[in-house]
């Protein structure tokens, strides 16, 4: 059980909504100045290689898709390389960190279904990383969740045989909550296996914005929606105890880690409180693993990317919390307006407009993804 009552009440009309914290740089986040200055590797960025575009093209009668597929066939450089080169050369030292783009693999079919497709995926990922260590750094691995065994085999399979750096996921399986047990043997082996876990959101128009709405309208399931889905899967894996089973888990989080760090005040004297405000009756609501730390400090443990979109208030406030050892450069590309350079150059300005030291700002651009991959990124 997640029993904070005993901790001191703190209350929040006068303690510090968000102290700054003095981060500390153990080993496993020192920022060092080993890396190249004009280096900059994208950690969050996707491709859809062809076998995949032609497969996802190919489902008609998956609703699932029927939104994401439209948002992403009007997007050449997700397939076609050499507009995607192309992009890249604006940005002399650019390379990517490349995994598959979205929708879910969970969302293909049937859980044999979706094994084919990641499978697939993995192959034609490793194919593109190696054919172009120029243009790609490395590669995140796709899994199928529904089939957490699967998943776990792919995993080996995508790190132990073709090279992946890490694994990307959603923030739920199909609308379950990744802190369920039966996802216990995923976090188990990610942990063992020392990848980068990157977290994508996921939601789509099905959700409504209100429980007398069936659908979300004006796409505030994507706007807001999926900054929610990132903030609660934040919270599900701190209050699910996965963290504190699972310490080293290097979970990268899209868009800056989301709400986090904006509402940080809220998120510490906040849980500090949890359950000394619940009545009997909604105790179950509140009940999970023992924690041995505030709720904020796994929140710390969280890595962040700079993809915001030309935001450099928000990217202040997410150094501000994560510190700049745990906050990686990424871009979201190729999903901005111009349908690919326009969020690479945004996130860079945005970092060149922080107030950074050199060792810093090259850890941010590309030492941080480095040191987190050990060795894996190509050269």
């Amino acid at each position: 059980m997640t029993d904070l009552e005993t901790r001191p009440e703190t209350d929040p009309e006068t303690s510090p909504a968000h102290e700054k914290p003095a981060h500390e740089n153990p080993t496993d986040t020192k920022i060092t100045d080993e890396t190249p200055a004009d280096e900059k590797i994208d950690a969050f960025c996707h491709i859809l290689p062809r076998a995949c575009a032609d497969r996802l093209f190919a489902l008609d009668d998956v609703p699932a898709l029927a939104n994401l597929r439209r948002r992403v066939m009007d997007i050449p450089a997700l397939v076609d390389l050499d507009v995607r080169f192309r992009q890249m050369d604006e940005f002399p030292g650019y390379r990517q960190l490349i995994n598959l783009a979205a929708p879910p693999a969970e969302d293909f079919g049937t859980p044999r279904s979706a094994v084919h497709y990641v499978r697939m995926a993995n192959d034609a990922l490793a194919d593109l990383t190696a054919g172009h260590p120029d243009r790609f750094a490395g590669f995140c691995a796709a899994v199928a969740l529904t089939d957490v065994d699967a998943a776990v085999t792919e995993l080996d399979r995508a790190v132990g045989e073709l090279g992946a750096v890490g694994v990307q996921i959603y923030t739920h399986v199909q609308g379950h909550a990744l802190d369920e047990q039966r996802f216990a043997p995923f976090w188990a082996r990610a942990a063992e296996l020392d990848v980068l876990v990157q977290v994508h959101p996921c939601r789509n128009a099905t959700w409504p914005d209100y429980p007398s709405e069936r659908r979300s309208r004006y796409e505030i399931w994507w706007t807001l929606g999926w900054e929610y889905d990132l903030s609660a899967f934040m919270a599900r894996i701190v209050f699910g105890g996965i963290l504190e089973r699972h310490p080293s888990l290097k979970l990268l989080i899209h868009h800056g880690g989301s709400m986090i760090p904006h509402f940080s005040g809220r998120v510490g004297p906040g849980w500090d409180q949890l359950g000394s405000r619940t009545p009997p009756e909604q105790r179950a609501d509140i009940e999970g693993p023992p924690l041995s730390k505030r709720p904020l400090d796994y929140f710390r443990m969280f890595y962040a990317d700079t993809a915001l979109f030309g935001a450099p208030h928000a990217l202040r406030c997410a150094l501000d919390f994560f510190g700049p050892e745990r906050v990686l450069f990424a871009s979201d590309s190729p999903y901005d307006p111009e349908k690919g350079p326009g969020y690479i150059r945004s996130s860079l300005a945005d970092v060149d407009r922080m107030d950074l030291a050199p060792g810093e700002r090259a850890a941010i651009l590309a030492g941080n993804l480095r040191r987190l991959t050990k060795g894996r990124l190509t050269d």
